[in-house]
């Protein structure tokens, strides 16, 4: 299928490959050090750089605040425009428990989340520190940022409900006024129906995720539309299926279900 390369970019709220043949997704990856790859994990990391840029937020001295950044590039990155970041990760007993350690899912330091190819040590250490957070229970002290991420995070809450309430606590409770929070989390293409709505993953509905924008908006904040992507190219039709191969990951079967990542982009509004 021929792309059309002067198609919106990051025009849809979900993973799709037309997103990745777009030259400004090289763009971001150049900028990350990384090599395009059809793996929806990236994808996550460039919706969220693309839609921080949009809001021209990415500016020299902004603070941030990331959640469970696990090995992520993002806090690197984020240092690297001069940027002051928080990384945080979940409390030790948590990610053991749920075996996030096993699959660099987690991290404890600040060297685990330093990326030597973005930005040299010495920098990264003047702009990042870290603190471990349990996104059910946010420190009331992490507060006036001006923009926070996570990188699918909030399905692994425990329930439906409590990523709702993180998503809105995050908003509500960590950035300042016109502050803006970006998040990605599993979507479920299936079913608008059945899904998992409990346990250590959890996958969104579109209704779930039409709820939550209207909680936000309702809050007074000021949401992205949600727009589901269509199937343009043949990489959207591709499931990648247990074991999974990771090199066509833009879909995935997950549970009994099938999957992909979507973003939501909420600007604090009061």
């Amino acid at each position: 299928m021929e792309v059309n390369k002067s198609s919106p970019f990051m025009a849809y709220s979900t993973c799709n490959a037309m997103d990745f043949f777009h030259p400004c997704y090289k763009k971001i990856c150049k900028k990350l050090v990384q090599k395009l790859k059809f793996h929806r994990k990236q994808w996550e990391f460039v919706y969220i750089i693309h839609h921080l840029y949009q809001h021209k937020i990415l500016v020299s001295g902004a603070k941030g605040l990331g959640f469970g950044v696990g090995s992520e590039p993002l806090s690197s990155f984020f240092a690297s425009l001069n940027c002051q970041i928080l990384a945080t990760d979940a409390p030790s007993e948590i990610a053991y428990r749920n075996g996030w350690n096993q699959h660099q899912q987690f991290s404890d330091s600040l060297d685990k989340i330093h990326k030597p190819e973005i930005l040299s040590k010495r920098k990264f250490i003047e702009r990042v520190s870290y603190k471990t957070c349990d996104m059910n229970n946010i420190d009331p002290n992490l507060k006036e940022f001006d923009f926070c991420w996570s990188s699918c995070c909030f399905e692994h809450l425990g329930s439906l409900q409590s990523g709702f309430d993180f998503v809105i606590n995050s908003v509500e409770k960590t950035l300042r006024i016109g502050g803006v929070a970006c998040h990605t989390t599993e979507f479920n293409l299936s079913s608008n129906e059945q899904t998992l709505d409990q346990g250590i993953t959890v996958i969104y509905r579109k209704q779930d995720i039409e709820k939550l924008i209207c909680l936000l908006r309702q809050r007074g904040h000021h949401v992205s539309d949600l727009i589901i992507a269509p199937n343009k190219h043949d990489l959207d039709l591709h499931i990648d299926i247990p074991p999974y191969k990771q090199d066509k990951h833009i879909k995935l079967k997950l549970a009994d279900y099938i999957c992909t990542s979507i973003g939501i982009v909420v600007k604090r509004g009061k």
